[in-house]
């Protein structure tokens, strides 16, 4: 049986190594293209879009919506990435859990 202030201490480990881990995430980033690289999707390790690069040649008024399809697609592909660079980092602290959205 474990003693209760061994398991207190490694709560508190769990918690350093948590925190240290969420600064780290949020340093993150990963750029999906699509198109040939005509567009590209930059996101965070809070999955959030910080950047998009449309090449003029991809921006036709007569196409509008082939133009949301790349972006669409560069972003599920940006994504895809920085999913990969959490389980890269995330996995051994993380490993087994199943958290909502991201699939170690």
């Amino acid at each position: 049986m474990m003693n209760p202030f061994d398991l207190v201490k490694n709560l508190q480990g769990l918690q350093s190594q948590v925190n240290q881990l969420k600064d780290e995430l949020a340093d993150l980033t990963a750029t999906g293209s699509s198109g040939g690289n005509m567009v590209r999707v930059t996101v965070n390790g809070k999955f959030e879009m910080t950047d998009i690069f449309n090449d003029p040649i991809a921006v036709d008024p007569r196409d509008v919506p082939m133009l949301q399809d790349l972006i669409v697609a560069a972003h599920r592909d940006a994504l895809d990435k920085i999913q990969e660079s959490i389980k890269e980092k995330a996995g051994p602290l993380l490993g087994g859990m199943d958290i909502p959205g991201l699939n170690l």
